[in-house]
This record gives C-alpha cells, structure tokens and sequence, in this order.
C-alpha cells in the first residue's frame, strides 16, 4: 500500500516544479528565497581539460572519470604517446631510481619488475598498461600541445589555444593548426622536469660530430617515433651498436649522467665524464631492506630478479606486505634531509665508506667527487655500477672545467683539447618553472609575473588569480625521500574534490585566498633553512643554482605532504555561485535526492560496504 503511495507522489514530483513566488525588494533587503527545482545530487555538468598524460594526467583521468559523474573529459597530450618523461627520454641505461613496487599506483600493482630499479621501457609498458585497462585512449588526444591558457572571467571558464598537426588531403602531415578549447576546470600534470635546454657552452653547435642531450636523445635515429599497437620504442642498444671503437664525452654527474655512463662504458672504445660538481651516491636499496625482504645477500650487487621471486610477488598477500614494508623503509628516512640528525651522520659516514670501496680502483676520484655539503643536498640517486664504470681502463674522469667546443672534441681551461665522435649533453632540465606558453589569470596577471622571483602556490596545488586551475608536480612537489607517486595521487584527489565541489554546490568558480598562498610561502621559508637542502649545493631543487630559494620540495616528508593534502580547508578559498543568490545552501535544492524524486537506482546505498565504518572492538585495545 506504502509503495503504491510512494510511487505516485514520485510520479507527481518528476512533473511539477517546486518554487516560491519572487517578492519584489528595494534596498538593501534581502531578495526572497526561491527553493532550487532539483534533487541535492543533481550535479552541474563539468568540463575538464587535463594537459599532459604522464603520471599524472593519466591518474586524472581515472579519478575525474570515476567521480565526478556529469563530467566531460579531454586529456591533451603533446607527445606522439601516452607516459610523458618515460615517453619522452630513452637514453642509455633510463631506469627508476628508487625500487620501481615504491614507484607505481597505490590502485594499480606491478608485480613482475625485472629489477629492483625497472629499465624505462618497462615503466613506459606500464603506463600504457593503465591506460588500456581504464579506457583512457578515447580520452586522450595525443600530438595536441596547450600552446596558452587564458581565463574567462565572464564565461568563469579557461579557453585553451591547442596546437597539433594538420593533415593534407593525403592524410600527410602539412604543418600545425590551432584552435580553441575550453573548460569549466583545468589541471595540468606538465611536471617540473619536462623542459631541456642545451647546456650554454662556447662552441656547442660548431661540433662536427654526434651531439645529443640526455632529455632528447636522437643519434641519428628517431627520438619519439608514432606510436604502433602495441607500442614498441626502438631501444638506446641499437643506435649504439656500432660505437665500439667511438670516443664519447659525457658532460654532467647528475642522475641522467649516472645512468648513461656505466650503460655506455663497456659499448664504447673510450668515455670521457666531464664534470665540475661533487655528488652523493646512495646505498644501494637492493642491498638493504630488499635484501633482507626477499632473502638476498646484503652485500649482493645483482638487481635482477630471479624467475622464483618473481613467482613468489604474484601471491597477492605476499605482495602486499612486500610492497608495504618496503615503502615503510623508504618513509623511514626523511630525519636525514635535517641537518647535523644523527641519521645525516650516519648517512654521511656509510656512503663516503661505500663510494671509497666502489672507488679503490682509482681512489683520486673521491676527492673529486664526494661532497663536503649534506646528504641529500643535490638529489639522491644510487647510481649503480656508475663509480665501477669510473674505474674501468677506457674512462677518463675529468674534472678540469670545460673552455669550449671545438668542431672534433672538447678544450679544457687548463689547453688540453680532447678530440671525441660523441657528445653526450646530460645537463638537466629548466627547473626555474618558467612555462614554456602563456597562462592569464583574473585581471590580465600571466603566471610568469606571479612566479617572478620564484613560484608561490598554495599547498603545491594552485594560485591565487588564477581559478579553477589545480597542478600537480608543479614548484614544491618533489619529495627527499618517499613514494612520488603517492604524493601525485593525493594531488590529483585534491582536485578531483575541487570538482566535486563545484558540482555539487552548483559553483562556478573555486579560487584560493591571496593570504593562503602568503601563509604557505611565509611556512616554505621558514622550513627549509633547518635542512640540508639549504646548503651550498647546486642543484635543480634551487632552480640549477647552488644557494636560494627552494622550489623543487615538498616543504616536508612524504607522509607529511599527504595528510596536509588528504582534508582540503575549504575556508581557505573563494567561491562564486552560478546562479547568484546570496543563498550558499541553495544547492540543497528541492529536499529530495535524485533517486527519490525519479524512482530509481539505489535508496539504501549508505549501507553499502563502501560506506560502512565498523568501528574495531575494543576501540582501545589495552
């Protein structure tokens, strides 16, 4: 009898509006209240454009798709294939530098690595891997560069000009074509180490030989070939088959450097390593808390995993408390980034005792290679088989600074001219954020001149003038020490809520404070100073310079980014409201949800699993 009621009173509901009579006002009155015709969950629609489809855009993709339900969804991606920098780079010995089950999706687990740090290309595989399991491809709109972004103030949305290429009539490429897009929310996943720049050295372009840059490396052959189903990237090994009797030179000691120099040294007749900085190599990971979870020799200095433990890493439980007790270890040490901690100490001691063992072959390299500044100061990397490399009878360490480039090889200050077939720039990457297109906010304010000095944001997430725009991997989103893929999660979450938000209060436009920002910028400034980071170091974390402001870190450890990101404080925002009453709470609308008012889908879903908290008992065990 009840539901025979209930259906006909929802069948009268779905045809008749609910309001109330508008009542003139003068004044200063207050308008009269007009009750919204439409259930609390209706939901605006939402149009979000997504740039970039690495890490992050790839885990915008999924999370607006899975929670905002009215959105409209496009991810422009500049290059030719989804992964952005394991797309991009593909040079001699690319790997992940921290244990590759710390570098993947919290959702998504990869069980069958081949090494403690997994080559690039297996990295790359498994972002195309996500990207076919979700569905993103019909999202996805690869070779479209946002060439400016510029804000709307009367639409309240972004309009994006897109450059991609533009066919002929035969389908061939015929140049670039832009146009127009827009959208209601934008985020961008561009990252912090996605712009090269060739290093400014007197000469470069004069040399007669190979040159190529570790961030675009092409020798000849291709450097981001179209992508084929499934895609297949030519590997480094090929282009350097035939560099058996070469003499190549690599400028730098950073972790790209690290990298390609024990890749390349046993291919090659002779290397030469150009450096002019100091730099920490850390403790190998497979020889600590991995060595100890899967049963290895300490002291092991193989990274490759056997059938057998790639056997074992399937069993799901056996997995997950691997993957949980490694990522415990690596959270463990973010006291080693504060100055004069005994964990520094320590570090400081066990990797100078490490890099004079791994150096005894030619112990002169250590006093030329391990720093006087802290642990961590420049970036970390373990670097294995690098300083082994060092040693080997066809490298040369050179330390002397370089004078210029010659069009056969490579003049030292000192007059010596070194003549190579090879130059190998691994220099690094613009890390002052200085954006490679115009981005216009509220009032004509361009982020250049917001970033000037150097970046200001609000929690590493947005910035004030600019609205609806939320980032991740933008200035202070790196971490020291812990999971990165962690943090880019929690960013994206942070902007998914912001969406959801804007859905469901029927808001047009969600803004963070001025003085939110001034807070955050005001903690940055003083944090850093307590930490290693603020030594004398040149390092992209300062913007490639050796003292200064810190914009490449979390001002904080890993776990200490993800709980300030887990609850958004909403107070700290502005807020305009699509239909402009002075009402905030009319988004609870007609008092009805949608699945009462049109007799559908699910009317107990708050018993549902997802949203039950069964409490433990006892609550305090003793």
């Amino acid at each position: 009898m009840f539901e025979r009621i209930q259906r006909s009173f929802s069948s009268k509901r779905t045809t008749s509006s609910i309001s109330e009579p508008t009542v003139e006002t003068s004044g200063s009155e207050r308008p009269a209240y007009q009750l919204g015709d439409f259930p609390i969950d209706a939901g605006r629609p939402l149009k979000v454009l997504v740039i970039g489809a690495g890490f992050s855009g790839i885990a915008a993709g999924i999370r607006f798709l899975q929670r905002i339900p009215n959105v409209e969804l496009t991810i422009y991606e500049k290059n030719e294939g989804v992964g952005g920098t394991w797309w991009s780079n593909r040079y001699p010995g690319l790997a992940c530098d921290i244990p590759s089950h710390c570098y993947q999706y919290t959702f998504f687990p990869h069980t069958q690595w081949s090494a403690v740090y997994a080559p690039g290309a297996e990295i790359l595989a498994y972002l195309q891997n996500v990207v076919a399991t979700y569905g993103l491809e019909k999202y996805i709109k690869l070779r479209h560069e946002m060439v400016a972004a510029k804000w709307d103030e009367a639409a309240a949305q972004w309009r994006l000009s897109i450059q991609r290429p533009k066919q002929s009539l035969d389908g061939s490429d015929a140049g670039v074509e832009v146009f127009e897009d827009t959208a209601d929310l934008l985020f961008t996943g561009i990252g912090g180490l996605s712009r090269w720049n060739w290093p400014e050295i007197e000469g470069l372009q004069t040399f007669k030989g190979t040159l190529t840059h570790s961030a675009q490396w092409e020798v000849g052959g291709e450097s981001s070939p179209a992508p084929v189903e499934p895609v297949v990237r030519k590997g480094w090994e090929e282009d350097v088959k035939d560099w058996g009797d070469k003499r190549v030179a690599v400028i730098g000691v950073g972790s790209s450097a690290i990298q390609i120099v024990p890749a390349l040294q046993p291919r090659v007749g002779k290397l030469l390593n150009f450096v002019r900085g100091k730099t920490w190599l850390a403790l190998p990971f497979a020889g600590g808390k991995m060595a100890e979870l899967i049963g290895r020799d300490p002291a092991s200095t193989n990274y490759v995993f056997t059938e057998e433990e790639k056997e074992k890493f399937k069993d799901p439980e056996y997995y997950k408390e691997f993957r949980h007790a490694l990522e415990d270890d690596l959270n463990g040490v973010h006291l080693g980034t504060l100055k004069d901690t005994e964990m520094q100490k320590g570090a400081r001691e066990a990797f100078k005792a490490s890099m004079l063992q791994r150096l005894a072959k030619k112990p002169w390299i250590a006093d030329h290679i391990i720093p006087e500044f802290g642990v961590a100061c420049r970036r970390l990397t373990p670097g294995p088989g690098y300083l082994e490399a060092l040693c080997e009878d066809n490298v040369d360490f050179i330390t002397t600074h370089i004078k210029r480039i010659t069009e056969t090889g490579i003049e030292t200050i000192d007059g010596q001219h070194h003549e190579v077939d090879v130059i190998v720039c691994a220099t690094g990457y613009d890390t002052t954020f200085s954006l490679p297109f115009p981005i216009v906010g509220r009032n004509g304010v361009t982020i250049a001149d917001k970033w000037t000095p150097h970046p200001t944001t609000y929690l590493s997430i947005c910035v004030d003038d600019f609205p609806n725009w939320f980032f991740s991997l933008g200035p202070n989103s790196g971490v020291g020490s812990g999971s990165l893929l962690a943090l880019i999660e929690y960013q994206v979450d942070y902007a998914v809520r912001a969406a959801q938000k804007l859905v469901r209060e029927g808001l047009k436009s969600i803004e963070i404070r001025k003085e939110a920002v001034e807070d955050y910028d005001e903690y940055i400034e003083n944090y850093f100073p307590i930490t290693v980071y603020s030594e004398k170091c040149r390092s992209w974390y300062k913007m490639g310079k050796e003292e200064g402001r810190v914009v490449g870190l979390w001002p904080g450890s890993c776990l200490h980014a993800l709980l300030a990101l887990k609850e958004p404080r909403w107070e700290d925002f502005n807020y305009q409201r699509i239909d402009g009453s002075r009402n905030r709470l009319r988004w609870l609308g007609n008092g009805m949800t949608y699945n009462e008012q049109h007799s559908t889908g699910d009317r107990a879903w708050y018993l549902n699993d997802e949203n039950v908290d069964i409490p433990p008992a006892p609550l305090r065990p003793e």
